[in-house]
């Protein structure tokens, strides 16, 4: 199986190399060497035939054989707001949702919020969604986008730029007591920005901002979901939607 491995630089020549921890998996993990095939994305789109030329303390030097545009993407962009947990349940948000293909990931700060302003976090989601878009073959990285409050979120839509190109964007977030959803309705037919609320639900106030804004409040169904099990089935719902719509 060919490996796949992330460049950080773009790669615009017949050579790449790399360094930090993609080099390291190389070097220590795979036991690379001269003539190994690799495969490289540089998250512009596009992936690339390679193999190994040499390999140093810290740095693997490769030859570039052959650029292939490959679209593994969403017809169209789909964000998702979320509070994010803590731990590994973070961690498996961001994989996932690069897995399902989601565009931008926005982690919310709500009124029950338990993680924001955390230090590292920024480069810590970029590690995360490098590492999915290794396994699952996306050639552009999911944006990870800054921390934003609720208010700034239900507003998100009107000034994320997605308008511009399309009149219509659909707007969902997901809360007990919401419309049932019907099957077949949900579809990325438009731009969409999608929401879950944090540990301990959305608050009264915030739901009623998000309806005034014009935002659609769905159900997904009885049972109390986890922060992750939620954002992941609304992701679904969209990304993958009833044969009706396909």
């Amino acid at each position: 199986m060919t490996r796949r491995c992330y460049s950080d630089e773009p790669i615009a020549s017949s050579t790449a190399t790399l360094s930090g921890s993609e080099a390291h998996h190389l070097l220590h993990v795979l036991r690379a060497a001269p003539g190994m095939p690799v495969t490289l994305f540089d998250g512009s789109g596009a992936e690339f035939d390679a193999e190994v030329t040499a390999c140093k303390r810290s740095t693997v030097e490769l030859r570039v054989l052959r650029r292939r545009e490959v679209n593994r993407d969403l017809p169209l962009p789909l964000t998702l707001g979320v509070p994010l947990p803590k731990g590994d349940r973070q961690r498996w948000i961001v994989e996932k949702a690069a897995e399902l293909g989601v565009t931008r990931l926005v982690p919310l700060v709500t009124h029950r919020s338990v993680v924001a302003g955390e230090k590292h976090l920024p480069e810590k989601l970029r590690r995360y969604v490098i590492e999915a878009s290794k396994q699952c073959g996306r050639n552009r990285l999911m944006q990870i986008a800054a921390p934003l409050g609720w208010s700034p979120w239900l507003e998100l839509p009107q000034t994320g730029g997605e308008q511009q190109a399309h009149a219509d964007v659909r707007k969902w977030i997901a809360h007990p007591g919401g419309r049932p959803i019907a099957v077949g309705e949900m579809g990325l037919l438009q731009p969409a920005f999608i929401a879950v609320g944090p540990e301990g639900g959305l608050t009264d106030e915030e739901i009623d901002a998000a309806k005034t804004a014009g935002w659609e409040i769905v159900d997904l169904g009885p049972r109390i979901l986890r922060i992750e099990t939620a954002a992941l089935a609304l992701a679904s719902l969209v990304a993958f939607p009833s044969p009706a719509l396909s």
